[in-house]
């Protein structure tokens, strides 16, 4: 079990809805720098004019973030471009890969950085694993059932 850091122990990464300040770190060549704050259920990144996110060089629908209703933040890489997961291309050709605090991706130039607190990113339970990634870690609650309930979880700290 986690030890209590400031009076707090974590116990499970299931937070509100959309928690942990979910954003993109966007950047190009270390010149060109800014963030995106995900609170939209869908960002769209591309050259196209109605994109969410417009990139110089990029595709006109390069990708796409669902926020989905696990509160999950999904892409969907339409075009090339680097991933953190050897994703297996659908159908279209697309990409999908479970955002992760730490994700990375690319599109031409860009680096686009994904970070959420650790305490709403539902990868790592109870902290993260004592000792490494061998050890045993203690499964968390069943996640809620978000937009069922229409409630959003309360955090106990």
């Amino acid at each position: 079990m986690a030890e209590k850091l400031h009076g707090y122990a974590p116990t499970t990464t299931h937070a509100a809805w959309g928690a942990g300040d979910p954003h993109l770190l966007i950047s190009r060549n270390d010149e060109d720098r800014s963030v995106l704050h995900l609170g939209a259920e869908t960002v769209t990144i591309g050259s196209d004019e109605g994109c969410t996110v417009r990139l110089e060089g990029a595709a006109p629908l390069h990708a796409t973030i669902v926020h989905d209703d696990r509160d999950e933040f999904v892409l969907t890489m339409h075009g090339p471009g680097r991933m953190n997961a050897s994703s297996p291309e659908g159908e279209r050709g697309e990409r999908v890969e479970t955002l992760r605090t730490g994700a990375q991706f690319t599109i031409g130039d860009w680096m686009l950085v994904f970070s959420r607190d650790e305490y709403a990113d539902h990868g790592r339970p109870y902290g993260g694993r004592n000792g490494g990634e061998g050890t045993h870690q203690e499964r968390q609650p069943e996640r809620p059932d978000y937009p069922a309930t229409g409630e959003i979880p309360v955090r106990d700290r």
